[in-house]
């Protein structure tokens, strides 16, 4: 275990409670091809457990979708629609989406690489604009990212993002405080880091494809076993820890020694983990590769 600086404090401790057995997920299609699938995902709005939804797709050749809106009803296929990408060129394999806390229209995506991008979707709905392009702070060698989050507690922002990892090289998690400044540019604070292993899934693993915190400061991270574009695939979703403000108004991460696994998902590999806001609800989504994309839910965000 490593921290950069004092921005976050980082423990380790004991495992969680155990989670019990769930039944097996009602995944909703929302495309068919290796340009469909989800690679992050943020709630825009919901009306009980009715989703609407931006996510960001992980192409990277001139034309392909970046990012589209997905309305999720249970048990009825979605509907998705294309958005147009706004003020900057397009950018290259996006991995990650998060609103940004305490507005209603502005969202924070990240590409693999560690580029951040500061949106807004256009009064028209049809498009999102660029506010800001900036780098993650910290970027290690060789990081490869997959997985981004923003959370408030006492007025305080802070952003957790996680090199994937892969086999037998963990996940590398980070934190920091964050803002955005008057001019809409994202602003981090001194960067803490430590190492994630996933309990669940092996065999082709990536520690950490996305991430979320909840509004008691539960950590939930998903993982993904991806053994090629046709598959098989593996996935699961663990409690690793938390993150909390301290009394001192310090952030405080704590990463459990044996993370639970609060649901496995086999047969889809999820990049895209988001907690409803006002429920106990996670929004799914998966990127199948040739199978498509597909999004679910499933309640552990309590």
């Amino acid at each position: 275990m490593t921290a950069l600086g004092a921005g976050v404090a980082v423990l380790l401790t004991a495992g969680l409670s155990p989670a019990q057995p769930k039944a097996a997920a009602d995944w909703q299609q929302v495309g068919y091809d290796l340009q469909s699938g989800i690679s992050g995902l943020a709630v825009a709005s919901r009306s009980g457990d009715t989703f609407r939804a931006l996510v960001v797709r992980d192409n990277k050749k001139p034309g392909q979708n970046r990012i589209a809106e997905v309305t999720y009803r249970p048990g009825q296929t979605p509907d998705t629609a294309p958005l147009t990408w706004q003020g900057g060129a397009e950018p290259v394999d996006l991995e990650a989406l998060d609103r940004v806390p305490g507005t209603s229209d502005e969202y924070v995506a990240v590409a693999s690489r560690g580029l951040v991008y500061h949106l807004k979707p256009t009064d028209s709905g049809e498009a999102v604009e660029v506010l800001d392009i900036s780098p993650l702070p910290a970027i290690g060698n060789g990081d490869d990212f997959e997985s981004f989050t923003l959370t408030s507690q006492k007025g305080k922002l802070a952003a957790v993002w996680a090199d994937r990892g892969a086999g037998d090289r963990p996940a590398t998690l980070y934190a920091a405080p964050f803002s955005i400044n008057t001019y809409g540019e994202s602003k981090f604070g001194a960067v803490s880091k430590t190492e994630f292993r996933a309990p669940h899934p092996s065999g082709d693993v990536r520690h950490a494809s996305d991430i979320d915190v909840t509004k008691s400061g539960r950590i939930l991270i998903s993982s993904a076993s991806d053994a090629g574009d046709d598959g098989p695939f593996d996935s699961a979703v663990s409690e690793a820890g938390r993150l909390a403000v301290t009394d001192a108004g310090k952030w405080r991460l704590t990463l459990a020694k044996s993370p639970d696994v609060l649901r496995k998902f086999k047969g889809h590999k999820i990049e895209a983990l988001h907690c409803v806001p006002g429920s106990d609800l996670a929004a799914l989504g998966t990127d199948d590769e040739n199978a498509g994309g597909s999004v679910t839910t499933a309640r552990f965000c309590a």
